[in-house]
């Protein structure tokens, strides 16, 4: 099985898991203003979930910051999120905290060993190495659910919209991913899914932001997607962004913060997916690309 296919087949397992998904029991407010949440890549977004969640209680901070500034960490509960468990910075910072749980899908790697507490993951995959899909889904719900009660309503339904939505959708090579408060993580994790996959020219910024920056670098052709729901601001921005020759992708969102949260989990994965197969790709991009998955790994492990 190679790595596009790997990756259609994890999408694809993400409904069953969800029957089955165990959630944690929410921290009380008193003990989330003492929580840090970390990680890196995907495992980043899971912790930017985490504190979007909880209205600003917890935060999400950058491990390599974490490592570099110890008084941030200073008396605080740090969560290190990180599905191999041996990302070399998580484990520093592990080791200096005063507490950590780690939220891993490895009970025997160095940041379990090192930890006070582990959180096991264990959504089951494939098997086969590609971009992260099952296993980002669990993580993210998993920090959510810390910090929230946590109902997943209709998530059939939900992936169902997405893959006809993400179908619809044509992007070009040069994309721009826009979130708010609760999406702009997914902004960032959908741009991975197009380095990941496609290597392609992504980036991921707030609704707000980017009408006073990334705007000025976009040229014609260029793809802009909006996870926002249809109200009066970002329908505006969709209707200029158009007359000035961008293609903009605004999906029509469900209700509910999670719901929306799953909705644009889905679409991120499948319009990446996608473009993939439009392409005829047999792998992903970082599994083809030797030289600079080699630079990644010296740098994470």
């Amino acid at each position: 099985m190679n790595s596009i296919e790997a990756y259609e087949k994890d999408i694809a397992l993400q409904l069953d898991f969800l029957k089955s998904f165990h959630k944690q029991k929410p921290l009380s407010l008193n003990m989330q203003k003492n929580i840090i949440f970390s990680g890196s890549g995907d495992s980043l977004v899971s912790s930017i979930l985490a504190e979007s969640f909880s209205n600003g209680l917890v935060k999400a901070i950058d491990p390599l910051d974490l490592y570099n500034n110890k008084k941030l960490a200073k008396s605080k509960h740090v969560f290190l999120v990180s599905i191999s468990g041996n990302t070399i910075t998580n484990v520093k910072v592990a080791k200096n905290a005063k507490k950590c749980t780690a939220i891993t899908s490895q009970p025997q790697s160095r940041l379990a060993k090192v930890a006070n507490d582990v959180m096991l993951l264990n959504a089951k995959n494939s098997g086969v190495f590609t971009a992260g899909s099952i296993s980002f889904l669990e993580s993210a719900l998993t920090c959510i659910s810390l910090v929230t009660p946590l109902k997943v309503s209709k998530p059939h339904l939900l992936f169902s919209q997405a893959k006809a939505d993400s179908k619809k959708s044509k992007i070009s090579k040069r994309i721009f991913v826009l979130g708010n408060y609760h999406t702009f993580p997914i902004a960032m994790y959908c741009a991975a899914k197009f380095y990941e996959i496609l290597g392609y020219d992504a980036h991921y910024c707030r609704v707000e932001q980017f009408s006073h920056m990334e705007l000025f670098s976009a040229k014609k052709d260029d793809t802009v997607i909006i996870f926002e729901e249809q109200n009066s601001h970002s329908k505006h921005l969709a209707d200029i962004l158009k007359k000035i020759g961008l293609k903009v992708i605004h999906p029509k969102m469900p209700s509910g913060k999670i719901s929306q949260i799953l909705y644009c989990i889905f679409f991120s994965q499948m319009i990446a997916l996608l473009e993939a197969k439009r392409k005829k790709k047999k792998n992903c991009y970082f599994v083809t690309a030797k030289n600079i998955r080699n630079v990644s790994n010296q740098m994470i492990y």
